[in-house]
């Protein structure tokens, strides 16, 4: 499923309109998001959470030419499912 798709779940489970239901969806993302930029850990509760884990820099080396390269320090976002979720899935 694709964000198009879920915004259309949505306006067809809650008879909203497409705009409505594209509102609340990128509400609840960029909610999602700016709360990860602050390095907060967003939590739903029977889904899931997401946190922001930070790599520190290293030195590696490019596989084609062998030339050594430095990779700067970053942070990825991770999600961990929730019990619920997990049980969910597995029936």
């Amino acid at each position: 499923m694709n964000k198009s798709e879920l915004i259309k779940n949505l306006a067809e489970a809650r008879e909203l309109h497409v705009d409505e239901a594209s509102d609340i969806v990128n509400a609840f993302i960029e909610s999602i998001k700016q709360a990860l930029v602050n390095d907060d850990r967003v939590e739903i509760r029977g889904f899931g959470s997401f946190k922001i884990k930070g790599y520190k820099g290293y030195t590696g080396r490019n596989p084609k030419s062998g030339d050594v390269v430095t990779v700067a320090p970053k942070k990825l976002p991770f999600f961990r499912p929730g019990k619920e979720l997990k049980e969910f899935i597995n029936q």
